[in-house]
Formats: C-alpha cells, structure tokens, sequence
C-alpha cells in the first residue's frame, strides 16, 4: 500500500506542532483497521419496518421528527434530547398528528440508552457537531445503521473510527448531507451520468451563509451557543459537506477518482467580531473575545486523477447565500447557483457545446432553453416524488427527498447512495483544513479511507424510487418545519 493509502503512515506524518494537533483533536493512537471488508456498494437485508430513534431534538433534529413520522413503513420510537421541554414539545406534535407515542429519552447521557435499547433499529443524529462521532460509533458498535447530520466527524481519527466500526459490524453509517438531493444537484448529476458536460475537470462548491445573528447572539434556547465556541475556536472549514459531497458524488470521488491532497487558505476575521461589537452591550463577556476562524475560507482539492475541485466556507460575511455548485467539462458547464432570486424563482445556468470548439459555450443558454433542459433532465427521484417533497417541507423538499431515499433503500435491500467512505472523505476536511490554514496554507495528504477500493467501486447511478411500494396517505404539509 502506497504512503497516500497506509493508515499508518499516514498518521505518523501528522505528528506535527504537536500542540496544534492535540488542539485539532487528531488522536493518533488508533491504528486497527475493520475486521469485516468493504461497505462499498453493501446493502442490508431488507428492514421492512424500521423504527427509529432521534438524538437532538432542535431545530434540524424536531424537522426530523416531523418528516420522519410520514414515512411510508418508518415509525420515530424513541426521541431524546438533554432537555425536557424539546422532549415534550416533540411528543405533543406527535400526539397532535395521531403518531404513536415514542419512547423518551431525557439527559445529558441519555443517548447512550437510546443507542442501546432493543425499540430502536435504526439511529438518526441531529446533535451539535462535536458529539456526532461519539454518538454514531455507539449506534453502530451497537449493529444499527446510522445516519449523522453535517459534518459527521470533525477529526480524521474519528473518520476512521466510524469506517472501522461500521466495516467490522456490517452497518451503513450514512452523513446526512441533504443538498445531494437538491432538485439543482440531482439536475447536475443527471446532466454528467448523460455526458452533456463531457469529462469532468473541475468543480467548486461553498457554504456561503450569513449566520452572524445565529451564531454571535445566541436567541434560540441556547441552541447555537456550541457553533459559536466552534468559530471562536477554530480555523479552517468546519463546515464543508453541503457544497462538497454533491461535487463527490457527480465527480465519482471514491469510486474512480480520491481526494489527493488539499491546500486551504483564508482571509482575517473581520465581520464577526465588528457584528459583535456593534450588536452586543458594553457588558456582554462576548466583547473581549477573539474570532480564530477567518470570514472567507478558500481549500483547493487535487484529486489522483488530476482533477480540481475548490470549496468555500464564509459564515459571516453579509452577501446572499450560495453553494456555488458550478461543475465544468470538456463540453460545457453547469452552474445552479445562487439559485434563488428576490422574486423566488429558481435560477441556473447551462452552456455546452455541440462540437469541439463552435464556441456554443461562450454565452449561458437563454431561460427558455434552460428551462426546457431542467424539464427533459430532472432527476426521477424529483420527478417521482418532488411534489409530494415540496408539500411535506423541509428546505425546500430536500431533507424529505433524502429521508425518503434512505428508508426506501434499507427496506427494499438497496445500497446507500452514500456510504461510510464519503462521510470520512469530506468530514476529514474539518481538521486538514485547519491544519493547512495554521501552516501557510501547506499541502495536507488526504488519506484513502477506502484503502484501494474506489478504484474498482461503480459509481452512483440515477437512483429512482418503484412508487408502487411507497404510499403517502399520511403525509401533509409540516408547518412547523423549521427551515434552517
């Protein structure tokens, strides 16, 4: 195995400063790898009924509830949050909706219970960032598949942790990354699986969001107050899923192309602290701290093919949201954001050529053009159950697209559309990120957590649902969906 491929060596060349690692949460001790094989292209036996346990019940986890208690053949049968009032408000929703009553779970260790009790089969986590690892190793040391919100891991030992675990015990652990089922990011995949953008040679993505309010004052039940300490904290990007794994999937990262390495850089902290400032009172403790994590982080990724893929991440600055999701080919380009105006119409943009070097791509496609493309090229999940997406809620239909997607795949024995190698491949960025950005933006190796496997592993193909299977009697628009 070469160096790029060997757990080992890879981790004996991160013994660097050793004090920045320690603080990056790189422990290095952990060199076993998993006992069972690949989980590339592995399915479950079909789970007819799966019952369901949420860890976390703000603002992503109650949403979850919500969507999840819909589900075709999904009961949610435990709930646990470390507060009793989120317990009880998610049991009234259920009650109010005629769902059957879960088992509750109250605490600050409570999910460990939950992680163990023999009601739940399948485990959803939607806690603040640095618990996901711990939560999601329990569930599948447990042999129950998993599925983590964003970012699943925030050290590359914990990556590996999960791949071990989740090899050994034959389990999907699954990042909950919700934007690979975008209408826009499905459209782009359709568009590279049909060969309209011909061979792909780069790609960028971003999480561009004005989160100052969310993250500096803290409003809501004291939700975000982690978030903060994670900005106050920390360089790098510590948020790079939602711009990146869709770029993954269209661009068949561990199945036929891997992370190479990675350089990040990132501006000076400037518009946190100024919103803290000009927003909090003279007495606020806030006031005196400063922002380690810069307002604009620009990682550049090169992969062993020799592909390129750049990914921002800027949660402070006052511009309009945007994942760039722009992805470029020997044809043509698509571009799908920002794809929200003023006016709430979706926007995108395509341009290809029909032959080698007519100059076709020079100009985007007028609107009506795009449009008839968006039409002949939406993705079946889209067209089979967008409607019924959009009428549920959840950003727009995503997350219950996504929800949706999964459930179907462990009842009917299908694979995931993402397995434990993708959560490790861009969960791992939140530590490289951070160590390139503290060291002159230095070239970081990302390590090959599917040890050789992407070179054979096929590739994701347009995935649809058999609509026969599915019934949506219960489902109903969620108006107390929090879209965040």
């Amino acid at each position: 195995m070469d160096m790029n491929g060997s757990r080992r060596e890879f981790l004996k060349g991160t013994a660097w400063m050793g004090a920045a690692a320690v603080m990056a949460g790189c422990q290095c001790e952990r060199l076993g790898f998993g006992a069972g094989g690949s989980m590339q292209g592995f399915a479950m036996k079909p789970m007819k009924s799966l019952k369901v346990g949420v860890i976390g019940l703000g603002s992503r986890g109650t949403g979850a509830v919500h969507r999840l208690a819909m589900i075709p053949g999904l009961e949610v049968t435990a709930i646990c949050d470390r507060k009793q009032h989120r317990v009880d408000m998610g049991l009234k929703w259920l009650a109010d909706n005629k769902f059957p009553r879960p088992q509750t779970f109250v605490g600050d260790e409570a999910w460990k219970a939950l992680c163990d009790w023999d009601g739940v089969n399948v485990v959803y986590i939607d806690t603040p960032w640095a618990l996901h690892a711990r939560m999601a190793l329990r569930a599948v040391r447990n042999g129950k598949p998993t599925f983590v919100e964003v970012p699943s891991a925030l050290t590359v030992d914990e990556c590996w942790s999960l791949v071990e675990a989740s090899e050994e015990m034959r389990v999907p652990c699954m990042i909950l990354e919700n934007c690979c089922y975008g209408e826009m990011e499905m459209l782009c995949l359709n568009l590279v699986r049909s060969g309209l953008l011909g061979e792909i040679v780069h790609a960028e993505g971003a999480y561009i969001h004005d989160l100052r309010f969310h993250t500096c004052i803290d409003g809501r039940d004291g939700e975000n107050e982690w978030r903060y300490h994670e900005n106050r904290l920390h360089k790098g990007n510590r948020y790079p899923t939602h711009g990146l794994v869709p770029l993954m999937q269209a661009m068949d990262i561990n199945r036929g192309d891997r992370f190479d390495y990675l350089v990040s850089l990132e501006s000076d902290q400037a518009n946190c602290e100024q919103f803290i400032r000009e927003r909090l009172p003279e007495y606020h403790p806030r006031r005196k701290d400063r922002i380690a994590m810069g307002d604009m982080n620009t990682t550049l990724i090169k992969t062993v093919k020799g592909r390129s893929i750049m990914v921002q991440h800027d949660v402070s600055s006052p511009r309009p949201y945007s994942r760039l999701n722009l992805v470029t080919g020997t044809r043509g380009v698509f571009w799908g954001m920002p794809w929200r105006r003023w006016d709430g119409v979706d926007t995108f943009q395509f341009a290809w050529e029909d032959k080698c070097g007519d100059n076709k791509a020079h100009q985007f496609f007028p609107p009506e053009k795009a449009k008839e493309i968006r039409e002949r090229f939406k993705h079946p999940l889209w067209r089979q159950a967008g409607e019924v997406a959009k009428k549920v809620g959840g950003l727009g239909g995503i997350d219950f697209i996504m929800d949706l997607r999964w459930a179907y795949c462990l009842q009917n024995g299908i694979p995931l559309d993402m397995d434990v190698y993708d959560l490790a491949a861009s969960s791992c960025l939140c530590e490289l990120t951070e160590r390139s950005v503290r060291n002159r933006s230095a070239a970081v190796d990302v390590p090959d957590f599917t040890r050789g496997g992407w070179k054979s592993a096929q590739s994701l193909g347009i995935v649809e649902f058999d609509m026969s299977k599915l019934d949506f009697s219960r489902a109903r628009k969620d108006e107390a969906a929090l879209n965040v």
